[in-house]
């Protein structure tokens, strides 16, 4: 039994919570920006819950869509339903009742919030099966990762104004850099099993892409703060991700699976930056 739940951790990768985090940080700018700061601690409990468990939904419909393909992958091989652990109908199952808690999380929430879940599960489903036929799949990623945007606003003002848009395309290029990053790390497994991802599409630009992602973010973080009259001290966060950013840069440009994976993780940091300056920027001007 104390073998099968490890199992269970591990398809929903409580041992990484990196991708939580990815996910939760959009979340906390959008919530601080449409409430004008501190959201109560009702919308706060429900959308950080709630990202934690869609998130592991996500990964257990993730390594279901992966199954035949991850034992061909040196760092995916040993993943739970690649090595037997546990079952694919499992992992549906598994993935189906915590998108179903989750859902059943938000019903105290308006009924905007409720039609946009209804779209959020959808590319959380679409998004694992991308990888065969799309050229930046990561693309649809930022799109999954960013949707508690467009809900959060939905939440707080029961419509999504200009500047959730905004910062919700800003999220869609911030998670093309990172998991262009995250991909460098399995380009020459995933271009023997002939998979898409974005390392592969964009090949020796792949640095310059990740630049010019991180650029769009940080530009689309600047207009949102200026449609939300945040205050100067915006820009502390805003050049502490920056200088977050540059790092991440000369990590990937060695090409090497091990900084490019360092780079991807330390997008963690990044987006508490810009958390942090959303904080600093509601203080009283």
């Amino acid at each position: 039994m104390r073998d099968r739940f490890i199992a269970y951790a591990h398809l929903i990768r409580l041992d990484k919570p990196i991708g939580t985090l990815l996910l939760l940080w959009p979340t906390l700018w959008a919530l601080w920006l449409a409430s004008g700061g501190f959201p109560g601690w009702h919308l706060l409990l429900i959308f950080s819950v709630g990202t934690f468990l869609m998130r592991s939904a996500g990964c257990a419909m993730n390594d279901y869509a992966d199954r035949d393909f991850d034992r061909h992958v040196l760092r995916t091989k040993n993943r739970p339903i690649t090595s037997g652990q546990i079952s694919g109908k499992e992992a549906l199952v598994v993935a189906a009742s915590l998108a179903l808690v989750a859902f059943l999380l938000i019903q105290p929430l308006n009924t905007l919030t409720k039609e946009l879940s209804v779209f959020a599960l959808a590319v959380a489903i679409i998004y694992p099966f991308t990888k065969r036929f799309l050229a930046i799949p990561q693309a649809v990623l930022g799109v999954a990762f960013g949707f508690g945007i467009p809900m959060a606003y939905a939440a707080v003002v029961d419509f999504i104004p200009i500047e959730a848009w905004i910062l919700f395309i800003g999220n869609i290029f911030w998670a093309i850099a990172y998991d262009t990053a995250y991909a460098m790390v399995d380009r020459d497994d995933d271009l023997r099993l002939g998979l898409r991802t974005s390392a592969i599409t964009f090949g020796r630009f792949d640095v310059l892409a990740i630049a010019i992602s991180y650029g769009i973010l940080f530009i689309s973080q600047i207009i949102v703060a200026q449609l939300a009259n945040l205050s100067d001290y915006f820009w502390f966060g805003w050049f502490l991700a920056l200088l977050c950013a540059l790092y991440h840069l000369k990590l990937v440009s060695t090409r090497k699976r091990e900084e490019c994976f360092k780079a991807f993780r330390h997008n963690n940091w990044l987006g508490g930056f810009l958390f942090l300056g959303i904080l600093l920027g509601l203080l009283p001007h």
